[in-house]
């Protein structure tokens, strides 16, 4: 509220600066000593005008002022025409040409909103909102990108349900802003495929593998023979993504395999336990996606079980390795452990951490940061016994 209404007299202030000109150079033409000569400064009232507020009538209401004020004061002891028509000439003169420079910021500022516009409506269908719930889970994310006018950086972030249980894949692609975007594009596409049609985690990894080789290819074929002509050259490292898949079973067993990727963190926050964060992990994570080809084993690991009301955190390493001015790192297990409440509202979390990390950093990000809280919704696997027990005798309970 204090922001807005400083915001709000901001705007009044600049708008009445072209009126303060003309009063304060007209207040020093009045008062100064016989000879001074001041009146020519109004000739820069309607650049003033144009720089302050932009707008095409302030700007000819402000050249208005000018000429009016410029008309013969009767206690003017000296009066110098020519000087008066050179100053009016002047005015006028300044006045067409701010007009004009006015119209062009319109125009150009219409032009930048429509395509700030497609561009917000482009990337929210590349990373698209999430649903609020799904197949038992109640979701939330959220992104921080650090370049500026972007909603989608160098993260991604997708939950999908399929035949085989939830999958969820969080992942960051080496840089951030508009040229990682082409990455973030071909790996999610190739997720949303391949979480419905590959039976297990490793044939996922495998296709995104594939997805981000041709990806590179493809780029490398048009950056390369276009500029330069012959076979493309391509260094070992130069495209990489860290990749986190996941898989939640009914039973709320959840396993993964990781390519370089921060593990999660699990809130346990049902009622009638003690609320806490814990990390979850299994053995050390395979290389990021892109630098070397995938073993011929790739080990899934069992991460934990969620009960009911349990919680798991997923995030870029951004969220971790932010620092303050001091250099001091992010404390993200605490500030989950804090948000870590029966009952945990996902969104709320996501909430919480963001506007944690903007006050930690002071608002200055070095990396592009998302989050994903998953809550297990669905009941306990004894809960539901007695039910199917009655359905399978084809009884219905009483």
């Amino acid at each position: 509220m204090i922001r807005t209404r400083a915001v709000r007299w901001r705007k009044r202030a600049v708008f009445a600066l072209p009126g303060l000109w003309v009063l304060a150079v007209l207040a020093w033409e009045l008062l100064s000593p016989r000879g001074t000569q001041a009146l020519q400064l109004l000739a820069a009232t309607p650049a003033i005008a144009c720089a302050g507020t932009g707008r095409r009538q302030c700007v000819v209401l402000a050249g208005g002022c000018a000429l009016a004020a410029l008309v013969p004061l009767g206690t003017a002891g000296h009066i110098d025409t020519p000087a008066r028509l050179g100053t009016c000439c002047a005015t006028v003169a300044v006045a067409a040409a701010a007009y004009a420079v006015t119209r062009r910021r319109r125009r150009l500022v219409r032009d930048l909103e429509r395509a700030r516009e497609i561009a917000a409506t482009a990337q929210r269908v590349l990373l698209r909102p999430l649903p609020p719930r799904l197949d038992g889970m109640t979701l939330a994310g959220g992104h921080l990108s650090v370049s500026e006018g972007t909603l989608v950086g160098g993260d991604l972030y997708e939950v999908l349900a399929t035949p085989h249980g939830v999958r969820v894949v969080i992942g960051d692609v080496r840089g951030h802003g508009f040229t990682a975007i082409g990455t973030v594009a071909a790996v999610l596409g190739s997720f949303r495929e391949a979480a419905h049609d590959e039976p297990a985690l490793p044939g996922v990894l495998r296709r995104l593998e594939r997805a981000l080789q041709r990806h590179v290819g493809e780029r490398s074929w048009a950056e390369g023979p276009a500029k330069y002509g012959g076979e493309p050259e391509r260094s070992a490292g130069e495209e990489f993504v860290t990749i986190l898949l996941l898989e939640v079973r009914p039973d709320g067993v959840v396993t993964a395999l990781n390519c370089g990727h921060p593990w999660p963190y699990r809130l346990s926050g049902a009622t009638g336990r003690r609320a806490r964060a814990a990390a979850v992990g299994g053995d050390d994570p395979l290389p990021p996606l892109g630098l070397f080809p995938l073993p011929a084993e790739l080990p899934v690991a069992r991460l934990t079980r969620l009960l009911p009301g349990d919680a798991l955190v997923l995030h870029t390493d951004g969220a971790e390795d932010a620092r303050d001015a001091d250099g001091a790192f992010f404390p993200l297990a605490r500030i989950l452990a804090e948000a870590a409440r029966a009952p945990i509202v996902p969104a709320a979390v996501v909430e919480r951490v963001q506007s944690a990390l903007l006050r930690h950093t002071g608002g200055r990000l070095s990396d592009d940061i998302a989050l994903l809280v998953l809550r297990n919704d669905r009941p306990h696997a004894a809960d539901r016994a007695p039910h199917s027990h009655l359905a399978r005798c084809g009884r219905a309970p009483g």
